[in-house]
């Protein structure tokens, strides 16, 4: 482990110009890495989603072959939590949708080409708007796992949904010494309620998202 992590130095190093740029914490073991599931440190105020560190994932049934997966970024949020009171915590995420990331150029056109002749796109067509969720409950299930549930608003439509969040981590980030808290998150949509209705019964209708999620406390 310390011979990646010296690595690492070095690589980040020659980014940035110089080995004392390169923060102490790459030379230490993963034991003493700067984040832990340790809920004590958490403290309370408003956090903002880390837009380089957070992600979307989806997958979708392809034809009943395979199950296609597709990738959202530079999603932008705040969570507003008390650790003392996970209940009143509150969540505003919101996705860009038009930076979809999929393995082929061609299938991404589809997901955003306009409709053909005039008709409504198969998929969010050429300018989609932001994906926003906003919770509107957390329930704590466990010292680190919360039932999260809101409403999602995406391509036009708004329907209700319903996740499952584990706390992966808290500590402070050694490149900007902010406060960081990290959050894993899985929810299954139908993505029809959306008026995603492109392919019924060649595409699968549930879509299961994945979500990777960084907050740093302003």
């Amino acid at each position: 482990m310390k011979t990646v992590a010296i690595a690492a130095a070095f690589a980040t190093a020659a980014v940035t110009g110089g080995i004392a740029a390169a923060p102490a914490i790459f030379a230490q073991d993963s034991a003493e890495l700067p984040g832990a599931v340790d809920p004590s440190r958490v403290t309370a105020g408003t956090y903002a989603l880390d837009p380089a560190h957070t992600l979307v994932s989806w997958e979708v049934d392809h034809f009943g072959f395979n199950d296609y997966f597709g990738l959202f970024g530079n999603i932008t949020g705040t969570m507003t939590m008390d650790p003392a009171n996970i209940s009143d915590a509150e969540f505003e995420i919101m996705v860009p949708i038009a930076e979809v990331t999929v393995a082929s150029e061609q299938l991404k056109d589809h997901l955003l080409r306009p409709g053909k002749d005039g008709a409504d796109p198969d998929f969010f067509g050429p300018e989609p708007g932001m994906a926003k969720f906003t919770s509107t409950s957390v329930r704590q299930a466990s010292d680190t796992t919360a039932v999260v549930s809101g409403m999602l608003e995406m391509n036009g439509k708004s329907g209700p949904v319903t996740m499952l969040v584990e706390f992966t981590g808290a500590g402070t980030n050694p490149f900007n010494n902010k406060e960081t808290v990290g959050f894993h998150a899985r929810a299954t949509i139908d993505r029809t309620q959306w008026g995603v209705m492109y392919g019924q019964g060649l595409v699968g209708n549930e879509v299961d998202l994945t979500i990777t999620a960084g907050f740093e406390k302003q």
